[in-house]
């Protein structure tokens, strides 16, 4: 059966509630604070590993408590770590992560994260058919390399094109499926895309970053989803659902998306049921945590239908 393999930061999450976020110089009182693991390459791990699929780990942590944490969490989800390395002289990443009003600001400290090399990530346990995903929170050297490693074995690459930079012209080339927000979208294709911008608007922008047969997600929160491909445009419509936490939302998205692929269904039905998967994980607290589980996801899409 294929697996995904996602080539990804992991972070610890530190999260304080707020009833609204501090102005500059100012200090706010939070309601709670917690600490989850998290990071978008665990968070997409842990969507896809919880969705059934066999799902291995890439990365790095520190020899630290967060570092240890993460090893052991792992373990608890049944993914693949011999692939996550423990860098001595570095910190564990940490994201600080403030919830004000059903949203969220963080700020990473990547720490062991950026010491993943290229060599690392170019000798991959990877065959045809199985799913790589990566996102920005790495070096970008390590992951065009996973990605080459993947095209030569004839597996499917998914980035991820968060958090919102640049992206290189030899990455880009061997992407196969380009998953981004509204904000991504407009770094990449630099149009004026925002949260309010129409569904030709999104389109017309998402049509300059296809290149052959690749297909360009854009991820819209509780609007849903639109791919774009040389056939035309799909869209799946958001699900109305009581909010309580957004983080990781969009790494849901991606981690059952890749499940979906790997499990064999096809981009359109995938894209619905990781549609649906996100949808489930923003009405829990947390990221990785808050990821659903297959039966989860199936009996949300039976109330749906």
């Amino acid at each position: 059966m294929p697996k995904v393999v996602v080539v990804g930061s992991l972070n610890m999450d530190l999260i304080v509630r707020a009833p609204r976020r501090p102005a500059t110089g100012e200090t706010v009182m939070g309601d709670d604070f917690r600490i989850l693991p998290g990071g978008k390459g665990l968070n997409q791990a842990v969507a896809a590993a919880r969705q059934g699929a066999a799902t291995a780990m890439i990365g790095r942590v520190g020899d630290d408590d967060f570092g240890r944490r993460f090893l052991a969490f792992l373990d608890s989800e049944g993914i693949d770590r011999s692939g996550v390395r423990t860098t001595p002289d570095c910190a564990t990443g940490v994201g600080i992560v403030t919830l004000a009003g059903g949203d969220n600001a963080i700020i990473v400290a990547p720490g062991a994260n950026m010491r993943l090399t290229p060599d690392e990530a170019a000798n991959l346990p990877l065959a045809a058919g199985d799913v790589c995903v990566g996102q920005f929170e790495v070096p970008l050297a390590a992951t065009e390399a996973a990605f080459r490693r993947a095209r030569d074995a004839g597996a499917v690459t998914i980035l991820n094109a968060a958090p919102a930079q640049a992206l290189p012209g030899a990455l880009l080339e061997v992407v196969d499926i380009l998953v981004v927000n509204e904000i991504e979208l407009a770094t990449l294709s630099g149009a004026p895309i925002s949260q309010s911008s129409g569904a030709a608007e999104i389109t017309a922008a998402a049509r300059g970053l296809l290149r052959g047969d690749r297909l360009v997600i854009a991820t819209l929160g509780a609007r849903g989803a639109m791919a774009v491909s040389r056939e035309g445009l799909h869209e799946v419509t958001g699900h109305v659902v009581p909010v309580i936490d957004t983080t990781g939302a969009g790494d849901c998205f991606v981690g059952a998306f890749a499940a979906a692929l790997a499990g064999g269904c096809d981009r359109l039905s995938a894209l619905a049921r990781a549609n649906a998967a996100a949808s489930l994980s923003v009405q829990r607290p947390g990221a990785a945590p808050a990821m659903p589980t297959a039966a989860e996801l199936h009996e949300g899409l039976s109330r749906t239908h």
